[in-house]
């Protein structure tokens, strides 16, 4: 015990200080795309878990990680442009709880995320495929619900929304059929912190619908 106190205290104050800096990058490269995350090398502290699927220019999920400083985040996003909108409002609020990466969501989901290891997915505004025959492209398709039960904790939540209606129903039907879940209320300090898109869509007169399931 002696030894492991005076080795703490011969690190100089500095060094402790940046172990707690915000890096000079929140985007985090893939070491590889066929292993599973070690989350304990993403992040400085081990927090619990959130994830973003889809993350826009990164408005939502900055200003949700600013409010919760003891919650871990990580944006995904194929287009490395929005990606550096991310970075960029994370680092300028000095965020070390936030990371972004770029990689298609499903397969992020399905292969990246080590087991029961978040405590909430939010999907927010995806790509609704409107044309009955591109459906099949739609994220929260039948499958979804027990890939996303698989990545989350106990009592995790899929939090989600879009402007869609037949989107909003197909997500109904999915998770309906999945007894392993059960709806619950979106948390009303969650659905009033508004996205890029859910900002445009208000602006215009279009009506945001909201869904959240919990992992049973």
């Amino acid at each position: 015990m002696a030894h492991s106190t005076s080795a703490i205290a011969r690190v100089r104050p500095t060094t402790l200080r940046n172990m707690n800096a915000p890096p000079t990058s929140l985007l985090y490269p893939l070491p590889s795309i066929l292993e599973r995350l070690d989350l304990g090398a993403m992040f400085a502290q081990a927090q619990p878990l959130e994830v973003e699927l889809g993350s826009g220019d990164g408005s939502f999920l900055a200003e949700y990680a600013r409010r919760d400083p003891e919650t871990n985040f990580i944006g995904v996003e194929r287009l490395l442009g929005r990606l550096r909108k991310l970075d960029k409002k994370g680092r300028r609020l000095g965020l070390t709880n936030l990371r972004g990466l770029r990689i298609e969501c499903a397969y992020f989901l399905e292969y990246l995320l080590p087991a029961s290891s978040v405590q909430a997915v939010h999907v927010y505004f995806p790509d609704p495929w409107p044309k009955r025959k591109h459906r099949r492209h739609r994220l929260i398709s039948e499958r979804f619900p027990a890939v996303a039960w698989h990545a989350l904790t106990a009592g995790g939540r899929v939090y989600l929304r879009t402007d869609d209606a037949d989107y909003f129903q197909q997500m109904g039907e999915v998770f309906a059929a999945d007894a392993r879940f059960r709806r619950v209320e979106t948390p009303l300090e969650l659905s009033s912190l508004e996205t890029d898109f859910e900002k445009e869509f208000r602006a215009r007169g279009i009506e945001t619908r909201r869904v959240a399931y919990e992992k049973g």
